[in-house]
């Protein structure tokens, strides 16, 4: 569904991506992982058209910034940017007009229920809190019901319950043969969600492995993370924790009053 092909993305003399190749499966969810400046949002951006780079992308067999291959892809940006004078409603209804999307007024109401936002309907862009701006930046880049979707740290500002809700529709799209990608800081929010990891840092894939590979090796995700960005292999960071463990815990001070009286 998506081929990226030797892309190299350069900002002044940084070189954010260099050489990023890599290629995704129908019906698979892949979880991108890096530390800041890694260029986990450079090479995001080079997929959906919004960079230029030199190297190739292809989504659907299609270029990238194709008609063809923009119908069948979806972003979800980390930060929404909604119209301020627009409401929850208006927002969904310009998007599904956008797409030109047919018997959409259903979708639109289901997805509104399930993030909770239902009763929200009448509020405006500049209304709703940073986590309902957030739902409702979940809910247009679902609306359209792309084959491939990219979520940039779709997770940041939602409350536990939009979260679980998020990761059964990611689930859904993965059963009914979509192909997502996300990116993310948080791995335990998406620990046992993911069929592919790719690991960049300093613009390189530094490691590309599925999660049965990941379970033949006998190792988390964290543990991969953590050997790959930092040169921690698992038996030094089980040491670490047990060391951390053993230490003898502070005794509490005696706690005093305003003027440095100890209190009875």
């Amino acid at each position: 569904m998506l081929d990226v092909q030797n892309v190299t993305k350069k900002y002044g003399k940084l070189l954010a991506c260099d050489q990023v190749s890599f290629h995704l499966d129908p019906g698979s969810v892949t979880v991108l992982l890096g530390p800041n400046g890694a260029g986990k949002s450079t090479i995001m951006k080079a997929i959906i058209g919004f960079l230029r780079y030199d190297g190739a992308v292809f989504v659907g067999g299609y270029p990238n910034k194709t008609v063809e291959a923009k119908r069948i892809l979806g972003f979800i940006p980390e930060m929404p940017a909604l119209y301020p004078n627009l409401t929850v409603s208006e927002h969904m209804e310009f998007l599904a007009r956008a797409y030109k999307l047919t018997n959409y007024k259903d979708r639109i109401d289901q997805l509104l229920d399930q993030f909770e936002l239902s009763d929200k309907k009448k509020k405006f862009g500049d209304e709703l809190s940073k986590g309902m701006q957030q739902k409702l930046n979940i809910c247009l880049g679902l609306l359209p019901d792309p084959q491939m979707l990219m979520l940039d740290e779709p997770m940041i500002g939602l409350d536990p319950h939009a979260i679980k809700t998020l990761k059964t529709s990611i689930e859904d799209m993965r059963a009914a043969g979509k192909t997502l990608l996300i990116s993310t800081h948080i791995i335990d929010s998406v620990d046992m969600l993911w069929d592919r990891a790719l690991i960049m840092q300093s613009g390189h894939i530094k490691a590309n492995i599925t999660k049965n590979e990941l379970d033949q090796d006998g190792r988390t995700l964290e543990e991969l993370f953590f050997a790959v960005t930092e040169g921690i292999d698992s038996d030094a960071m089980k040491q670490g924790e047990a060391a951390f463990v053993d230490e003898e815990p502070e005794k509490p001070q005696p706690k005093r009053g305003l003027f440095g009286g100890r209190k009875s």
